[in-house]
């Protein structure tokens, strides 16, 4: 059993990829190819924005939109806590400040209250400048984007939303209903295990600002200007390359038949085990594209024994995340970590956070299969 199949999904996917790919090598346009405008538009297209900028993976996709922004030192940018390294060392890099923030224990999403307090907080000290919050989709669920407005507008602040796992992911009554056009950037991976995931490394940018685009557009290819030999910004070398979108636009075109299976998928575990752990919820009115199906145990031995046992099984199993950003060691006792002892849910989820095999290829038997061998197990 896989935990994320992505062969069985090539074998479904195959001819087209295949043709897709050929197309590529016989074209001999690798970087920047048509391919990679198609890509672009249709992308925009399909979230309902007006710019979307592909680059070399997710993270530097976070750090185009800071750039753009022209964060820095003396800026703090808010992040929960409980996410991918990625999210906060972006800020980190600009030389501006990472203020973690907790999160919801229900949705793993960013915390608006204790978004709130720690923005105040950095106000009441006056040593850091609030800029940006940092809004993840986690695990293919949009963050409460509606909260996070109403607090990026009292306070002045840009929403930067990294929808690194979120793309497909639906505020299914908001005035933009798709996760990557409710931040005034946002950001997505095409890592091979994301929801929409290429061969290989990749990422995107997305904005209606066209100042903004204008600006990643230059940074993404060593600032350039007129031409790629007129460089009017110190930039980064973040391209998406050709073999890549071919790949993303054969994906893309099969890409709401998966989130449908998905979510089926995810009803079907739901439906097994919610009586035996906390399952995930989704919250009325949004939709999730499960980046992971992610189930919490009572502690956190509890689920260290549950997943040696299941792996004992032949059942592959994962942790997202076993260490909460302000104990990575890169931020441990460091200015970093404004907000530590108020971090409840993160530290929680860290020790009792357990995600299932699951992808759009998931057979019924293997969601029964995982379901008994966990309850039997627990």
């Amino acid at each position: 059993m896989q935990f994320r199949d992505l062969a069985k999904q090539y074998q479904v996917l195959k001819n087209d990829i295949d043709e897709a790919m050929l197309s590529v090598a016989s074209g001999a346009h690798y970087i920047m190819g048509p391919q990679v405008k198609e890509l672009e538009q249709q992308l925009a297209d399909y979230v309902g924005v007006k710019h979307c900028l592909t680059c070399a993976n997710g993270t530097d996709a976070l750090t185009l939109a800071l750039k753009a922004w022209g964060i820095g030192p003396g800026d703090a940018v808010f992040v929960p806590d409980f996410t991918f390294f990625a999210s906060a060392e972006v800020v980190a890099l600009e030389g501006a400040t990472p203020v973690f923030v907790d999160v919801d224990d229900t949705t793993f999403n960013i915390d608006t209250q204790s978004l709130e307090a720690a923005i105040q907080k950095v106000l009441e000290e006056g040593k850091l400048t609030p800029k940006v919050i940092v809004a993840v989709d986690l695990f293919g669920l949009p963050a409460n984007y509606p909260q996070v407005k109403a607090v990026a507008k009292k306070y002045g602040l840009l929403i930067l939303e990294d929808g690194a796992q979120g793309f497909g992911g639906k505020i299914l009554n908001s005035q933009f209903s798709k996760a990557c056009s409710f931040g005034d950037i946002a950001t997505t991976s095409f890592f091979p295990a994301k929801p929409l995931g290429c061969y290989g490394d990749g990422g995107a940018v997305f904005t209606d600002n066209d100042e903004w685009a204008t600006l990643m557009n230059s940074y993404r290819v060593h600032g350039k200007g007129t031409d790629k030999y007129d460089n009017v910004r110190i930039g980064m070398n973040s391209r998406l390359d050709t073999m890549q979108a071919a790949i993303l636009q054969v994906k893309l075109r099969a890409f709401d038949g998966e989130v449908e299976r998905v979510n089926e998928a995810a009803r079907h575990y739901t439906s097994l085990l919610k009586d035996y752990v906390k399952t995930p919820v989704i919250p009325e009115g949004f939709g999730s594209s499960w980046a992971q199906y992610t189930i919490q145990l009572p502690n956190k031995e509890q689920r260290d024994r549950l997943q040696a046992a299941m792996k004992e099984k032949g059942i592959p199993t994962m942790v997202y995340y076993p260490k909460p950003m302000h104990a990575q060691t890169a931020f441990a006792n460091s200015q970093f970590s404004i907000l530590n002892s108020q971090l409840y849910a993160s530290n929680r989820l860290s020790s009792t956070v357990l995600s299932l095999p699951m992808h759009p290829y998931l057979e019924a038997s293997d969601i029964e299969f995982v379901s008994s061998t966990l309850i039997s197990l627990l």
